[in-house]
């Protein structure tokens, strides 16, 4: 059965407190430093006629407010000078703050957006696992890393509930999961959406957080996100985590962000305003949620 757009902007109403509406996505990049300097990068774009403007809650981020072109088609970009990435994606590895002399996991790494990024935080030193299942998707995200000067950073074909086979731990783990996206970013979002399809994403995100928390270091973090919009995907995962896994909630200060819902449809969520939602119509992004924890 597909429950369709009124059931779930029901929900999310219920949950946002006010009616959802519906925005146009805005397009964003980021510079990559590996390879051009941030006020370099931004010149050559706004001489090409690019209107760029500096998002707040970002490192490297730029809205894109105008361009008579796509920016999927200039050769900085295929010279990996910046990257496409919507703007709330660009938050995780900001939280996850890797540092060059960490060990980091990319759980569910392609197609390799936050891998480059966080390669770009650790200044291509350190070491980064990157793992993805799908052989398609895995030369996707190896051209990515080539293209964009990654150095620091080894690629296995790997199911992220299997990764107790490498017999490693980390510093810091970022898992961004298979989720079930929202209605932002996919225009048949509720032609192609039930609560059976968001049920069975939340089965494999319990089950990939479970193997991030046994591989994490003691004091490690881990980085929990997704694009969905589902508590039951989101909030309902971390709260498993922090009263099963050993895991705490680290606070995290983000502008433009709201609190982790506490409660829904008979659930306690208790504790989970400590993660961050960006609802399309307060942020200007897409749907997206993201939660910091450390390993106890």
């Amino acid at each position: 059965m597909m429950e369709g757009k009124d059931f779930f902007m029901g929900r999310y109403k219920e949950m946002c407190g006010e009616e959802v509406p519906s925005i146009t996505e805005r397009k964003s990049i980021r510079v990559n430093t590996l390879k051009i300097d941030e006020a370099t990068c931004v010149e050559r774009l706004r001489a090409k006629g690019v209107v760029l403007e500096k998002i707040s809650f970002t490192d490297n981020g730029y809205w894109i407010s105008d361009s008579k072109f796509s920016l999927g088609s200039t050769p900085e970009y295929l010279l990996g000078l910046y990257y496409l990435q919507e703007a709330a994606a660009q938050v995780p590895v900001r939280l996850l703050a890797p540092h060059p002399e960490d060990i980091v996991l990319d759980m569910c790494a392609a197609p390799g957006g936050k891998t480059t990024q966080i390669a770009q935080m650790m200044q291509n030193k350190g070491t980064i696992i990157a793992t993805e299942p799908n052989r398609r998707r895995l030369d996707s995200l190896k051209y990515i890393l080539q293209r964009m000067g990654v150095s620091n950073t080894l690629v296995y074909k790997k199911d992220g509930r299997d990764l107790s086979e490498l017999r490693m731990s980390f510093d810091k783990i970022l898992l961004d999961a298979p989720c079930s996206g929202n209605f932002i970013s996919d225009n048949e979002w509720f032609n192609k959406r039930d609560m059976n399809g968001i049920k069975r994403c939340a089965e494999l995100q319990e089950q990939l957080i479970s193997k991030a928390a046994a591989i994490l270091d003691k004091d490690g973090i881990l980085v929990y996100s997704t694009c969905s919009m589902e508590p039951e995907e989101n909030e309902s995962i971390v709260s498993h985590a922090v009263n099963e896994l050993g895991l705490a909630l680290c606070d995290i200060d983000l502008p433009l962000s709201s609190p982790g819902i506490t409660s829904f449809q008979g659930r306690d969520l208790t504790g989970m305003d400590k993660c961050r939602r960006f609802w399309p119509h307060r942020s200007g992004t897409q749907g997206f949620f993201v939660a910091k924890l450390r390993k106890l």
